[in-house]
Order: C-alpha cells, then sequence, then structure tokens
C-alpha cells in the first residue's frame, strides 16, 4: 500500500508498509502527555535528548536577550545534525570502497572492481564520492559545533552504531559492526526523476499525484548497494547492477535535504538560524544535481542477487520521453504557491507541515536503518518531532 500525505507526498516518496514506518507514523501523531525519555533511549542518550524537551521551557525573549538558540530553533538545527551523522555514515562506506582515501576522509582501501564498475558512469566518481563525504562530515561537525556554543545539546547517535555493514576486503575493519546504516537491504523510491521533469505536477499541490519511477525494480525488495562479501565480486554484472544501485542511492538520498532545509527554515525564528538553514541546503542541491546527472550514466541491464534471487533491471534512459530522459538534470518550471500564477523552476516540494517527520519515514521506508533498535527509532522520532513543533517568532 502506498501513503502520502499533503506536506510530504513524493519529496519523500511513496512509503510502502514496513513496520518501523508504522511505528513512526504511529509516533508523530500528537501526545496527550509528553514523551517518555527514559522509558526508551536509557542512560546513555539522558543529557543529549532531555535537554530537547527541558528546552522548551525558555521563552524566545529571553533566548534572544541572552544570545541562545530559542529551543525550536535548536531542535531545528539538531535534527538535521542527526540526519547529517547519518549520511556521512553511509558515505563512509561508500568512500571506503569506491572513493577516494586520504587525510581529509581517511579509512578503508577500496574495492578495485567496484570502483571500476562506479567509473563506468563517470571516471571522475570516486573524486565526487570523496567530495560528498567530506561535506556532509563537515556539516554535522559544524550544526552540533553551533548548538554546543549556544548551549544547546548536540546530536547524539553514537548509541547506536551497532550495524554490521560490508565485510567484504577494503572496507575498515575498525568499524565492522560500528555503522548506523545499512547499505545492503535498500528499497528506493526513484520517483523524484520524474518528478523533476514534470511541469504540470508539485507533491504541494498535487498531493496525491504518484509521480512514474524512474527504475522501478529498485522500488520492490531490497537490493544491496555495496558488496557485502568478496563473494559478491564474483560475477561482474551483479557488481555493476550494485554500483548502478549506489548510482540512483545517491541523489535519491540528496533529493530529500534538497527539500527538507528549505521546508524547516520556514520555521525558524532567529536570523542566524535562518541563515544556517539556507546556506546548507544549496549544497545539497548541488549533490542531487551532481548525482543526477551521473545516475543517468548507469548501463542498462538486469542482474539477480546470487543471495537472496531478488532481481533488477535498469532501464535505457536515453530516451525522448520527458520524464524519463536522461539528460534533463534542471529542474522543469512547474506550478507553485497557486495554479492562477504562472510555472516557475523551483525545488519541490518545499511546504513545510511535517517536514522532518516526513523525512525520517522516508528513509526508514528506504530500508537505510534496517536492523536498528527500537531506542534509535524513538530517539530520530523525537528529534522530528521537535523540529516539526517549532514555530516562527515562537518557541
Amino acid at each position: 500500500m502506498k501513503t502520502n500525505s499533503a506536506s510530504t507526498a513524493n519529496d519523500i516518496g511513496n512509503t510502502q508498509d514496513h513496520p518501523q514506518t508504522q511505528k513512526l507514523e504511529e509516533k508523530s501523531r500528537p501526545y496527550k502527555r509528553s514523551i517518555s525519555r527514559r522509558s526508551f533511549l536509557g542512560k546513555s542518550l539522558a543529557v543529549g535528548a532531555g535537554t530537547v524537551g527541558a528546552g522548551f521551557l525558555i521563552n524566545t525573549r529571553t533566548a534572544r536577550a541572552s544570545g541562545a538558540l530559542t529551543p525550536g530553533d535548536a531542535a531545528l538545527l539538531r535534527f538535521p545534525a542527526a540526519l547529517e551523522i547519518l549520511e556521512a555514515d553511509f558515505w563512509i562506506q561508500y568512500n571506503e570502497l569506491g572513493g577516494i582515501q586520504d587525510s581529509e576522509v581517511p579509512g578503508g582501501s577500496g574495492i578495485p572492481a567496484y570502483h571500476d564498475a562506479l567509473s563506468v558512469l563517470d571516471e571522475d566518481m570516486d573524486q565526487y564520492i570523496h567530495d560528498n563525504t567530506d561535506d556532509e562530515i563537515t556539516h554535522h561537525k559544524f550544526l552540533n559545533a553551533y548548538l554546543v556554543s549556544k548551549g544547546a545539546a548536540p546530536a547524539n547517535l553514537n548509541p547506536f552504531r551497532t550495524l554490521r555493514g560490508s565485510i567484504a576486503t577494503g572496507v575498515n575493519p575498525n568499524l565492522i559492526g560500528k555503522r548506523l546504516t545499512n547499505l545492503t537491504q535498500l528499497t528506493l523510491d526513484t520517483s523524484w526523476w520524474t518528478r523533476y521533469r514534470d511541469d504540470s505536477h508539485n507533491p504541494d499541490l498535487d498531493p496525491t499525484h504518484v509521480f512514474p519511477q524512474a527504475v522501478p525494480s529498485l522500488h520492490v525488495g531490497q537490493h544491496t548497494a555495496i558488496p557485502r562479501t568478496n563473494a559478491d565480486l564474483s560475477n561482474a554484472n551483479f557488481v555493476q547492477a550494485m554500483a548502478n544501485t549506489a548510482s540512483f542511492h545517491f541523489p535519491t538520498i540528496e533529493q530529500g535535504g534538497n527539500s527538507l532545509y528549505p521546508s524547516l527554515a520556514q520555521r525558524a525564528t532567529m536570523e542566524e538560524t535562518v541563515r544556517i538553514l539556507i546556506s546548507i541546503g544549496p549544497t545539497e542541491t548541488m549533490h542531487f544535481q551532481t548525482w543526477s546527472d551521473k545516475a543517468g550514466n548507469a548501463p542498462p541491464l538486469t542482474a539477480v542477487d546470487p543471495v537472496t534471487g531478488v532481481s533488477v533491471t535498469f532501464p535505457n534512459l536515453d530516451v525522448s520521453n520527458q520524464l524519463f530522459k536522461k539528460n534533463l538534470i534542471m529542474p522543469e518550471p512547474c506550478p507553485f504557491l497557486s495554479r492562477s500564477l504562472p510555472i516557475v523552476s523551483i525545488i519541490r516540494p518545499t511546504n513545510t507541515n511535517g517536514a522532518a517527520m516526513g523525512a525520517l519515514r522516508f528513509l526508514t521506508a528506504m530500508g537505510l536503518f534496517r536492523g536498528q533498535s527500537p531506542a534509535f527509532f524513538a530517539y530520530m522520532t523525537q528529534l522530528a518531532q521537535a523540529a516539526d513543533a517549532a514555530r516562527h517568532g515562537g518557541f
């Protein structure tokens, strides 16, 4: 079953039924009583998570006078900080195997076959992966440092570094079993491809419109975007399929930040918070456009996962149909705010209602967190709800 909402439709994809997604949707409903931090976070997160709720006791005027953040603005920065930590975690995994390992992004030694399969899409893929990884690391470090400088709690996901990840030769052995994200069981919503090429629909105005998938088979079943073990490297066609899957995962992730930052910025009260959100957001857009371009170069193929038996087919996107044509990487103009106004080229969607919870549901449905603990989902839900509760000019 596909679910859409006016605030998050297609920006975060049409989510399939998923136990953790359903739990998140239940948690996003209004509470009759406050969230019990102790019941789901435990001692390891008591300080960081507790400040999220306690901070709302500070009023806006006091915060401004003291140079501190309003609780709402802190929440608007803390949720992206957590997402950037998660992004850095999976980008580091990609960089270990297919990027450039250096003093900026150390760790891992690469897998030549996987690296070469990525290079089929663009000879500079390793450099782009490296730079995207470096960007996400700087984002979460800056956001957390800024929060601390203002006396606010940072995002803290260290207790949840428990996932195994790849054990293939080439990964950083010190991080096996210490990952936050799972790149081996992905279900990707590639409707962003047609959404940005559609000049007639905008999910902000057409929340029930279903944008077609660029790669329908990626939206069904679970697919690995990296070699899980050395055994995954024995079939060249499957290695290319993993690289192709990664190439569509890259923009699928980045289009979320592309919309999230401007959506959250509309809720900010303090000028500096707005400045941070609208300054980081465009870098996500740069990532998204870069990866949109590279995904179009994924060679057409069909492969079967030797472990799960799941099949994936990457179609030839060198077509004349505007919705699928691979070189249309500039956002086509679309309706915005009102259909009585001319169409305009924009980021979409940017409806701010429920943006944070929508992003979390999207990432959960993707399978990025398969294997994570209930405490992880509870913590992320709390951060998302706090960000969605922030109001411009209020707490």
